[in-house]
């Protein structure tokens, strides 16, 4: 699977997204990874589909969505018209997890589905045959900044052991605590997008930090 880096817009300068659009595009990075969150599945609150639509004018990248939102199914139509490329949803945070993955599916974007730290690899496995992306959250979701979670890498290398095992071709996405010394570990264990936010909007060449996590894969 091609290694894909998806600098997390939730770092960025929220009153500059268009710049910071800009700026993401100048890395090379395949993705901006774009955070939504509702304040009640996870306690923070972030933007909805019609930021996302304002973005979608700005950019010509792959928008992956990572929605934190209870029942996220009530959102598909709205993402899908807003421009999104990947809708990714928890399977935590619906009842109805195969159905919500099959009506992303049939709005024309690829489907991805997460899971938080604290649940099993075993939750996602009835819908892995329909899922385009899985994301595993190294941290625990809502805030950036937070330290890195190595327990996470044995999910990661369980979820890649069945995609060889049944033949399935997702990605396998990281997704917090992501930095130059992180990267390799999560790579390994079988990932191949590497979310990053706070470590590389940190810096002021944010090109050149995009490239210290493409170093520390071809290390």
């Amino acid at each position: 699977m091609s290694i894909k880096i998806a600098p997390s817009i939730l770092a960025a300068d929220y009153a500059n997204f268009a710049s910071e659009l800009k700026r993401i595009d100048e890395t090379g990075s395949e993705y901006v990874h774009i955070d939504i969150m509702d304040g009640q599945f996870v306690p923070n609150i972030s933007f909805g589909a019609d930021v996302v639509a304002s973005m979608r004018k700005h950019s010509k990248l792959v928008f992956d969505c990572h929605l934190m939102v209870v029942d996220p199914e009530r959102y598909v139509d709205a993402f899908a018209q807003a421009g999104a490329d990947i809708m990714t949803i928890h399977v935590e945070a619906t009842k109805h997890i195969h159905g919500a993955l099959q009506k992303i599916k049939a709005a024309g974007m690829k489907a991805g589905v997460v899971i938080n730290p604290g649940t099993p690899v075993e939750a996602l496995e009835p819908v892995l045959n329909l899922v385009d992306q899985v994301l595993i959250m190294t941290v625990n979701p809502g805030f950036g900044g937070q330290a890195f979670i190595p327990e996470a890498l044995e999910k990661v290398s369980r979820v890649a052991a069945i995609r060889d095992e049944k033949g399935y071709n997702y990605d396998i996405e990281v997704d917090g605590g992501v930095d130059n010394e992180t990267v390799k570990a999560c790579y390994q264990a079988g990932a191949n997008v590497f979310v990053a936010g706070s470590y590389l909007f940190k810096a002021s060449d944010l090109t050149a930090q995009v490239q210290t996590l493409r170093d520390a894969l071809n290390d």
